[in-house]
């Protein structure tokens, strides 16, 4: 029976299956929350009112949080942002330039969801891709990258791998 199955190739199977597999780190729900809230309050000390949207690695929306008076188009912006950033696996505010129009990555500017505008991080540790954080709502691109990234420093020793 062992020759049949070195004949058929299976004799390293079970070497290679543990090569078909991995694991990966995911955020909590309670250090996305962490992450959305001192973005918030970043974006709150700076006079803005705005939405923070963190999502996992996979682009999904783990936490979502609106100022009581941030336009009703920051909720869709902040989650595409966040999309947008780990999806491409990178900030949005580098793809906003590398997609400008004539360049060869423009087209996409024309998918779904994409919003290639500043707003949008990685978060990132331990050289893995965590998820992504978006902010929208503060008067540009700049401002909303300063909220996302005072929503990284807050987790950042949290995340450490």
């Amino acid at each position: 029976m062992k020759t049949f199955l070195a004949l058929l190739g299976f004799c390293g199977l079970a070497a290679h299956a543990a090569d078909t597999t991995y694991n990966v780190k995911i955020l909590t729900p309670e250090t996305a929350l962490k992450a959305a809230q001192a973005a918030l309050k970043k974006c709150r000390d700076g006079g803005y009112q705005a939405t923070v949207a963190v999502v996992d690695r996979m682009g999904v929306v783990q936490v979502l949080l609106r100022d009581r008076f941030a336009g009703p188009h920051t909720v869709d912006m902040a989650s595409a942002k966040a999309y947008t950033a780990v999806s491409f696996r990178t900030n949005t505010t580098d793809l906003a330039e590398a997609t400008q129009p004539g360049r060869p990555q423009s087209g996409i500017r024309n998918r779904p969801g994409v919003a290639a505008v500043g707003g949008g991080l990685l978060i990132e540790a331990g050289g893995s891709v965590l998820g992504a954080i978006g902010v929208s709502g503060a008067p540009g691109g700049r401002e909303d990258d300063a909220c996302a990234a005072a929503g990284i420093a807050a987790i950042r020793e949290d995340i450490e791998l």
